[in-house]
């Protein structure tokens, strides 16, 4: 079943749960929801990329949330991961996810960054699974700068 999916710049998934529904539909168990979900192309991304973070870089998954609900402009909208401060009550990072296929351009930037005017977390992450940005925002001089590489949780 996985090898239909793209091969990704992350490491690969050891313990893959991918199932089969019923309705035909297959799905991907994400530990971070504590259910399966549709296996888009996005999702695919998703569940390597917050892999990767808890298993490689020492991204706390009890700190981490998929499908994080703000309003933004009286419209309801979802950031794919946020990763939590230990006290849980400020966002410490924002991770948006394209599908493979989509090209990371000023546009995901944008909207990221319109989901940081509600949230405003210091590190914003932007990935596609073949391509990572990660941007440390200073909200207090209304900067932004790109960070070489994804920093392990120690060093947030």
């Amino acid at each position: 079943m996985a090898q239909q999916l793209p091969q990704l710049n992350l490491p690969p998934l050891e313990k893959l749960r991918i199932e089969t529904g019923a309705d035909g539909v297959r799905r991907i168990f994400d530990p971070l929801r504590g259910k399966f979900v549709a296996l888009t192309p996005e999702e695919w991304v998703r569940s390597h990329f917050t892999a990767w973070l808890t298993g490689t870089l020492g991204y706390p998954a009890a700190l981490m949330a998929n499908e994080v609900s703000l309003t933004l402009n009286d419209t309801a909208r979802r950031c794919d991961t946020v990763l939590f401060t230990r006290e849980g009550l400020h966002p410490r990072m924002i991770i948006e996810y394209k599908a493979p296929h989509i090209e990371i351009t000023q546009k995901v930037f944008d909207q990221i960054a319109r989901y940081n005017m509600v949230l405003r977390a210091p590190y914003l992450v932007v990935s596609n699974g073949l391509r990572h940005f990660c941007l440390s925002v200073d909200h207090t001089g209304g900067t932004a700068r790109f960070l070489p590489d994804l920093p392990p949780y120690r060093a947030l």
